[in-house]
């Protein structure tokens, strides 16, 4: 049986056998793609109002303009990783970095909403090629543990902060510019990435004679596209909703197909191996579940500071920059640097419990609250909290895999963040507005009351809301606790060596 060591080991060296002295410039490329990808994901959020009115959308039209890019993302990133084993990572990071280019042009130069709708779903597809690309090529080209820790801290950094980055960009573009530039700012930024890749980047040719999945891409992205895209109208339509349910049970019906399929295709999209693995589960559901609970406070507090604050689109970024240095601080200065030495849950298990403590301290928000006494200590709390728990997960769902399995688990990762933040942004939503209009509606007596009321219920709603990501962010804790026990790196071959080819 292939033990997938000698031609398939996993880091790039030269000659020599020394590992490729280019490495951690090609960490800056890998860097940049990654948060071009995650910051695409909210940095339209605060352009959207000016979109809307420039392209003459409707209110139940807007939302597209966010889930056609979640939706395309989310649905295809299995199939995204599985074309990055076997066509060759750094090709399609290339092709993908190229695509979200083009898609991102596109969007930026639209004349009605269509087009930019349709240029999101590009964007999205796209990203989905390039997100497992970028996190594999990390992922085989640093197996050191001390080594893997710094470039590790580095993605984490990213992935944990690129949501709050993305506010903030998009808070300056919108202001300073206009809503377009949220867009075409991709451009120069992949053109960078490309010269890059072509420059730095090093990868195996991907794997020969091997065939794509088909009945697993129809089965495994049509459920998850049918299980996003259900979340996604689960907030205008209601969890009620005949469409919801019918996503919801077609998604799950297609998603229990895929496992059975993947029990018994020759060449599977998913090997399920990968997600029998205790810990890799264990990190699987711990991202699910912390990025629901962080979603609900980027959603939140968008709408927080700029309805109720007052404060313009640039004020309202600059706000997040505390929770960003905050999560960078957690991934490159604490956890980089103690990930090869204490096991990953130590790290992962007092993160999200920070990060509880942070939501906690949030509940106490009021329609005339201080940003910098009451607002300010919760950001910080909750970004050293991401900063501790998205580091170790990322190395940790990664370490010990078959180099041939890399993109294909590093998109499973990708999929347990992306399908967490629809979850997070539909149900923490119903449950704020459901709990703003009983607000409402109890405190009403007469239509002078409104002014006062309104705005105080729509603060009620946002903490009980939070209270309920508080509750997720708890779960995520215990998860991690319960199912994640690997061993420090720097004491075990587990992030050192890949594994052999597994069976089953």
């Amino acid at each position: 049986m292939d033990d997938g060591r000698t031609s398939d080991q996993p880091q790039p060296r030269t000659e020599a056998g020394a590992p490729d002295p280019h490495r951690w410039w090609a960490l800056v490329v890998i860097a940049l793609a990654q948060l071009m990808v995650v910051l695409d994901a909210t940095i339209v959020n605060i352009a959207l109002p000016s979109a809307q009115h420039d392209l003459h959308m409707s209110d139940g039209n807007r939302q597209w303009v966010i889930t056609a890019y979640s939706l395309a993302f989310g649905g295809l990133l299995l199939l995204g990783g599985r074309i990055a084993d076997l066509v060759g990572r750094k090709r399609t990071f290339v092709i993908g970095l190229t695509g979200f280019a083009l898609a991102s042009a596109l969007g930026g130069g639209a004349t009605g909403p269509a087009m930019l709708f349709g240029a999101r779903a590009l964007q999205g597809a796209f990203a989905a090629v390039l997100a497992p690309s970028a996190l594999s090529l990390l992922t085989t080209a640093f197996t050191d543990p001390r080594e893997r820790g710094k470039a590790f801290g580095v993605y984490g950094a990213l992935a944990g902060s690129g949501s709050a980055i993305g506010f903030i960009v998009g808070g300056l573009l919108t202001q300073y510019l206009n809503w377009r530039w949220c867009l075409y700012v991709n451009v120069p930024i992949a053109v960078l990435a490309v010269a890059g890749a072509f420059a730095l980047l090093r990868d195996r040719p991907g794997a020969r004679g091997a065939r794509l999945d088909v009945p697993g891409v129809l089965l495994g992205c049509g459920g998850l596209v049918a299980v996003v895209y259900g979340f996604s109208e689960a907030e205008p339509r209601g969890w009620t909703d005949p469409l919801v349910l019918a996503l919801f049970a077609g998604g799950a019906l297609l998603l229990a197909a895929f496992v059975w399929w993947q029990t018994r295709a020759p060449s599977p999209l998913l090997p399920l191996h990968i997600v029998r693995d205790r810990d890799r589960a264990g990190c699987f559901l711990t991202m699910t579940l912390a990025v629901i609970g962080m979603f609900g406070l980027f959603l939140f507090m968008t709408y927080y500071l700029q309805v109720i604050l007052g404060y313009s689109p640039v004020r309202a970024g600059l706000a997040f920059l505390p929770l960003t240095a905050a999560i960078i601080a957690g991934s490159t200065q604490i956890s980089a640097r103690l990930l090869g030495r204490v096991p990953p849950r130590l790290l992962m298990v007092p993160g999200l419990l920070l990060a509880v403590a942070g939501l906690l301290l949030l509940t106490r928000m009021r329609v005339g609250s201080s940003y910098t006494t009451e607002i300010l200590p919760s950001l910080l709390l909750l970004g050293l909290g991401m900063g501790l728990t998205f580091m170790p997960i990322f190395a940790t769902a990664t370490a010990g895999v078959a180099p041939r399995d890399a993109g294909v688990t590093s998109a499973t990762v990708n999929t347990a963040q992306q399908v967490g933040g629809s979850i997070g942004t539909a149900l923490l939503n119903t449950i704020a507005t459901t709990s703003s209009a009983a607000y409402i509606a109890a405190h009403v007596r007469r239509p002078a009351d409104r002014a006062v009321v309104l705005p105080e219920g729509v603060v009620h709603g946002y903490t009980v809301a939070i209270w309920w990501a508080a509750g997720v962010m708890l779960t995520a804790a215990l998860t991690a606790a319960l199912l994640i026990t690997a061993k420090a790196p720097g004491h075990s071959t587990r992030a050192s060596t890949p594994v052999t080819e597994s069976v089953g």
